[in-house]
């Protein structure tokens, strides 16, 4: 028997002095493949939080009545002109204003988390155009309940 046939059946067998112990804690990271790491993965950052894209277009919408309240504009159709949008854009963004007093302020309140944002401004505009402002509260609490879902 050579002496590398040796040195491989050593190689092979499960010696005392083929183990470590280790003391200090190890953590799982995942990259390509599994490691073992003496270093704590880093702490989940803080969630980004900003305004919702409907509470933006709400407050836009009433940032444009303004300017035309002020004379800075003749209507919505200048406006649509000035700011290159159509005049069906610059309604919908008015329609918004509809809505019920304490809905806006609810509407100003929410906010995207990690870019999830919470209504669709189509949504908002359904509520807006339920009617009068009992039937826009009816169908925002119907919103809700959706959102959260019937048992929460």
């Amino acid at each position: 028997m050579s002496d590398r046939q040796t040195s491989d059946e050593d190689a092979r067998k499960n010696t005392p002095s083929d183990y470590r112990v280790i003391e200090e804690p190890i953590y799982w990271r995942r990259s390509r493949s599994v490691e073992l790491t003496p270093t704590p993965p880093p702490d989940k950052p803080e969630p980004v939080r900003r305004p919702a894209t409907v509470a933006r277009q709400l407050a836009l919408a009433h940032h444009l009545q303004a300017a035309i309240e002020r004379g800075f504009v003749a209507d919505q159709a200048a406006l649509a002109r000035k700011l290159g949008l159509t005049r069906a854009r610059v309604t919908q963004l008015f329609d918004l204003l509809m809505l019920a007093a304490d809905l806006q302020e609810q509407v100003l309140a929410l906010e995207a988390v990690d870019g999830a944002e919470p209504m669709a401004e189509r949504t908002l505009r359904a509520v807006a155009h339920a009617g009068t402002w009992a039937e826009q509260r009816a169908a925002w609490n119907d919103w809700a309940v959706t959102l959260r879902g019937p048992g929460a």
